[in-house]
């Protein structure tokens, strides 16, 4: 959970975000270095003669910067396609979960379950507990057995939407008419918030998601409980 004047990501809780924040670093790391290597440039140009014709017209200059960006660029796109193919990797997952957005809420399938489905809507303000989250508290937690590779299939009934959870370094379009696919593991217990990430409608900022990761014999007794009161 975010807190008050954090300027960095959430703390990660699956091994998909640990690798984009490790990505994050890198390329951040580089562009740093570029910023002050620019810097540096500048300011000599405006405080040396570096102006001098022989350094403008320096053919070892040009070949410099002409090899240093595609290095840069190398070192940047290898990482970052590494993620890209370990995010689309889906190896058998140990349960599959339908999520689709409604205007303005979303309802959640477990396929690999009968009779185990609910919608997840907002508590309203007023109605809020002491220590939830004003906007962000669902009356239906997502519940998912930790330290288990999950599989969230995605689509929308309606508009545009998005299924966001930050911690969990996932984000996926929900397109009616269209099955996205997406895969965690969720490496500790606790509860993530996310919210819809695409502006589709007047309440688009009101259909939170609330994903709740359990040991496995605690989401066996949830989805039991859930099962016997459907």
């Amino acid at each position: 959970m975010a807190h008050p004047s954090q300027l960095g990501f959430q703390d990660a809780a699956s091994p998909l975000m640990e690798e984009l924040l490790h990505f994050h670093d890198h390329a951040l790391m580089i562009v740093f270095l570029i910023s002050t290597m620019v810097l540096y440039m500048i300011v000599a140009m405006a405080t040396t003669k570096l102006t001098d014709k022989l350094v403008l017209d320096s053919q070892e200059i040009e070949i410099v910067w002409t090899l240093l960006p595609a290095i840069i660029l190398i070192l940047i796109a290898l990482p970052s396609l590494r993620i890209l193919y370990l995010m689309d990797e889906i190896d058998d997952p140990h349960l599959t979960i339908k999520a689709m957005g409604h205007q303005w809420y979303w309802s959640y399938e477990y396929t690999d379950y009968e009779n185990l489905g609910f919608d997840s809507y907002m508590i309203p303000t007023q109605d809020l507990s002491p220590g939830q989250f004003r906007l962000l508290e669902a009356d239906h937690r997502m519940v998912i057995p930790m330290e288990s590779p999950i599989r969230v299939l995605i689509s929308a009934e309606d508009v545009l939407h998005s299924w966001a959870v930050p911690a969990l370094g996932i984000k996926a379009d929900a397109v009616p008419g269209r099955l996205n696919q997406t895969t965690f593991i969720v490496n500790r217990s606790g509860v993530f918030y996310g919210q819809c990430s695409e502006i589709c409608g007047a309440n688009h900022s009101f259909m939170p998601i609330v994903v709740e990761s359990v040991p496995l014999e605690h989401f066996e007794d949830w989805s039991s409980k859930m099962i016997e009161d459907a």
